[in-house]
């Protein structure tokens, strides 16, 4: 059985990679902003849960029959959603907003064929980010810009992103980008793994 992976994301590659996951990767194309135009007031764990779904269907309608992941991560820190930073400015901003707060990680995957949606689930990590000094927020942008600009939460945990925090509650992959033990089971209950 095929199973793709509708994301370009390094992190999700990996994880799928080391668990011995067999997949192809065809990132999805979708506007997140269009599929979340009917979510406003939707629980954030909804809406990433939502966001996953629309992902592995759009690739889904490319692929009849193919057994297609979607996921997705998203951010709120004291009732604020935050998205991908655009630039290492506005990464700075945001990196200052969640200086002394916990941010809120919330990660979803999705597994859908020809249309349905067989399985879907959304785990929460809470982060707690020290109290972090320009200093140190304008060393770490020159250090991690670009590539976190592909990240919400301005952070590769995997990097120097780790930095940020004094306590992380929530497994470790939550935080980097996709609820795996619950998608692993749920592969081996769709046959994609053995039992």
């Amino acid at each position: 059985m095929t199973l793709i992976l509708a994301s370009k994301s390094a992190s999700r590659r990996a994880m799928l990679d080391a668990a011995g996951v067999a997949y192809e990767s065809i990132p999805a194309d979708i506007d997140e902003r269009a599929v979340e135009t009917g979510l406003e007031g939707a629980a954030p764990a909804d809406v990433a849960e939502a966001l996953a779904v629309a992902k592995a269907a759009a690739v889904a309608q490319q692929k009849p029959g193919a057994l297609v992941l979607g996921s997705d991560s998203l951010v709120v820190c004291e009732g604020r959603r935050f998205d991908k930073p655009r630039s290492a400015e506005e990464a700075g901003e945001h990196l200052r907003f969640f200086s002394g707060k916990v941010m809120e990680l919330h990660s979803a995957a999705a597994l859908v064929r020809d249309g349905g949606c067989l399985w879907s689930h959304a785990s929460l990590a809470r982060l707690h980010v020290r109290d972090l000094s320009d200093d140190f927020i304008e060393h770490y942008l020159t250090l991690e810009w670009p590539e976190i600009g592909h990240t919400v939460g301005a952070f590769r945990i995997e990097g120097p992103g780790v930095q940020l925090f004094s306590k992380i509650e929530g497994d470790q992959f939550t935080v980097l980008g996709m609820p795996l033990l619950p998608l692993l089971g749920a592969l081996r209950e769709e046959g994609a793994l053995l039992a």
